[in-house]
């Protein structure tokens, strides 16, 4: 698990690879918890992720929410969710950003989403 703190919000994932025999890409499942560490309430907004692979190519995800919500996470509060990604190949790395927004303000402020390594098992080796 990585887990990475910023302004007041922390980010944490842990990873999982699903192997799937009959598919002919790498698929990998990651569980996202996200804590506001903050004294005031905030609403994740957007997501902006960057997605490499090992063999050269990349792409980027970007668009409102997770998984179809805005989460408001009160001071203390946490939000989960998991996702998924597919790779070309069995190794590669993600990273990225929440646009998020301080509720009493209405200062919105960019999270780091902290980079993190998709490995299948079998590469390991």
């Amino acid at each position: 698990m990585v887990s990475l703190v910023t302004s007041g919000v922390e980010v944490s994932i842990e990873t999982f690879y699903q192997a799937d025999a009959n598919q002919p890409e790498f698929i990998f499942a990651y569980r996202v918890t996200i804590e506001n560490l903050n004294a005031f309430p905030v609403q994740l907004l957007r997501r902006h992720w960057m997605i490499f692979d090992s063999d050269g190519s990349h792409r980027e995800v970007e668009g409102e929410g997770v998984i179809g919500q805005q989460p408001i996470l009160e001071p203390g509060s946490r939000h989960q969710y998991i996702s998924g990604c597919n790779l070309n190949t069995g190794m590669g790395r993600m990273s990225g950003t929440y646009q998020m927004v301080n509720l009493n303000t209405q200062r919105e402020f960019n999270v780091t989403i902290p980079a993190f390594d998709l490995i299948a098992p079998a590469k390991l080796n």
